[in-house]
């Protein structure tokens, strides 16, 4: 072959390989890439477990990470001011769909964005938070899931628990709407009862508050509260000294020393939540979609605490039994 026709062909075959780079590019191009921003109050067990449930969801129905979604997940660490810029960014970085598990961060998600759609999950009263117009009918750019239980499943517990009290104490987070809204619900449902409040700012507040507050209650109710739940651990301690049962909202507090719960399942509730954001993600309109509530629960009873106290193994049926973490 000449060098003259051995050019030629090196030519032709350099200008295939461009042009099906090129091809390939435009490919790329067109292959859209759905970014999803995943905003989290707190390092929590319930909340991870909502989360995974979500992103489980969103892989069962096509949208894995990594390859045609893109997910950034950002923790506040408890901290309401860095969930505000959190989701101030992912505003800003125009998301695809955000979603914000708890009340803290999904307040904050509304308020950076009304045009974004929000899925939220393991917010318990939607409306009072004012994400919502109404639980059937947002009416905004919000949606997805609340982990609201009534609050007599937890009263049945107390009096199959601790059948004497009188007294039910609970400790919450001035800040979150979710107590108070928990709160009104437990004195509207125990009139039989004197419910004793007491609130705190910061997990720093918690050990002194509940040094006053287990002098005067025979039973401790605590909520769906982030504060509350990641100190958990300070609050059992202070309670199983005084022989005080701790009836919990939801199974992490429950691991982490409560007693027991009527609770429900964060991973079911977040995989809902994942599968309402594929329908938003393939159309379907957002405001017009009704908050899920679940009806799923589980008796969770730890045994470490239930031996500490000295009460007998619970005589009922599906009781999960767990230890102390």
């Amino acid at each position: 072959m000449s060098k003259m026709k051995m050019m030629k062909k090196l030519m032709v075959v350099g200008l295939i390989g461009i042009s099906l780079l090129a091809g390939c590019s435009k490919a790329d191009e067109g292959k859209k890439v759905t970014e999803i921003g995943i905003s989290q109050i707190v390092e929590y067990s319930a909340l991870d477990e909502n989360r995974e449930g979500f992103v489980k969801a969103l892989e069962e129905n096509g949208y894995k990470d990594g390859e045609n979604v893109k997910i950034d997940y950002q923790n506040a660490q408890g901290d309401i001011a860095t969930a505000q810029t959190i989701a101030k960014q992912f505003a800003s970085q125009k998301k695809d769909l955000i979603f914000a598990i708890a009340t803290p961060s999904a307040q904050a998600a509304y308020n950076a964005t009304k045009k974004t759609p929000i899925m939220i999950s393991a917010v318990t009263d939607p409306v009072a938070a004012g994400l919502v117009e109404s639980l059937e009918a947002p009416n905004t750019n919000v949606s997805g899931t609340s982990d609201y239980i009534p609050i007599d499943k937890q009263l049945d517990l107390i009096k199959k628990l601790v059948p004497k009290a009188k007294k039910i104490g609970v400790l919450y987070n001035t800040s979150e709407v979710n107590s108070e809204v928990q709160i009104n619900q437990l004195k509207e449902a125990a009139k039989d009862y004197e419910i004793i409040t007491v609130g705190v700012t910061s997990t720093n507040e918690v050990n002194q508050a509940m040094s006053s507050l287990v002098e005067k209650i025979d039973v401790l109710y605590a909520p769906t509260d982030q504060l509350v739940v990641s100190a958990m651990p300070i609050i059992a301690k202070k309670t199983l000294e005084k022989k005080i049962p701790i009836i919990a909202s939801e199974k992490g507090s429950v691991e982490l020393g409560a007693l027991a719960t009527q609770g429900i399942n964060y991973y079911k509730l977040g995989h809902k939540t994942g599968e309402m954001a594929v329908r938003v993600l393939k159309g379907e309109d957002i405001s017009k979609m009704p908050i899920t509530i679940s009806d799923e629960t589980d008796i969770i009873v730890n045994e470490d605490s239930l031996k500490a106290l000295g009460i007998e193994k619970l005589d009922i049926e599906n009781v999960v039994y767990v230890k102390t973490k």
